[in-house]
């Protein structure tokens, strides 16, 4: 049986710059390494494909819609606060403060290229 994942795409400048960030920071596990063009990485049912600049999803891209976008993929967490503490200590820095609200807790930080990534523990 095949491994099935959900699959995003991000626009990356340094395909081994962002392999390096999610096997590294956020525990994802390298799938294919075609760097510089292309490389995926999964976590869990997750597959994120990073495309440089070289790659066809990156050549596809209408030249007005080639920048970081303000989506995110949704990582969850069981203990946020031991996550911010551990990423901080690597030199890892937020783009946004920590928010609460009823679902419960996130605090965004980005990729190498800009790339939004939330860091969500449940209420």
């Amino acid at each position: 049986m095949t491994d099935q994942y959900a699959s995003v795409r991000y626009l990356v400048d340094d395909v081994q710059s962002a392999i390096d960030f999610y096997t590294t920071h956020l525990g994802f596990t390298l799938r294919t390494d075609a760097a510089p063009a292309f490389a995926d990485v999964t976590r869990g049912s997750l597959r994120l494909l990073l495309s440089g600049p070289a790659s066809s999803g990156a050549r596809a891209t209408p030249e007005d819609a080639a920048a970081a976008g303000h989506n995110r993929i949704h990582l969850v967490l069981d203990d946020l606060d031991a996550e911010i503490a551990r990423l901080g200590d690597a030199g890892i820095s937020f783009r946004s403060d920590l928010v609460t609200g009823p679902g419960g807790r996130q605090i965004l930080l980005a990729d190498p290229a800009g790339n939004l990534v939330e860091l969500f523990e449940p209420a």
